[in-house]
């Protein structure tokens, strides 16, 4: 599973400032809140982190480690 955008409900103040930036139309505004209603559209952009102002959106990175080389 690719790691996703997660948004902090209790941070969010529902600005609609993700939903509209977000060039994949991923988030959706739901009871007021931001909501990742498409997951399999998201590109990792990190357009929406960036434009929080609550810094209630983190997108965890997945880091991948090569095998060891042999010498």
């Amino acid at each position: 599973m690719e790691p996703l955008p997660v948004i902090d409900q209790k941070l969010c103040t529902g600005c609609h400032r993700c939903v509209d930036v977000c060039p994949t139309q991923v988030l959706v505004q739901v009871a007021g809140k931001a909501f990742l209603a498409f997951p399999e559209r998201c590109t990792y952009c990190t357009a929406c982190e960036d434009v929080c102002p609550e810094d209630a959106i983190s997108l965890p990175f997945l880091i991948v480690l090569a095998p060891p080389t042999a010498s």
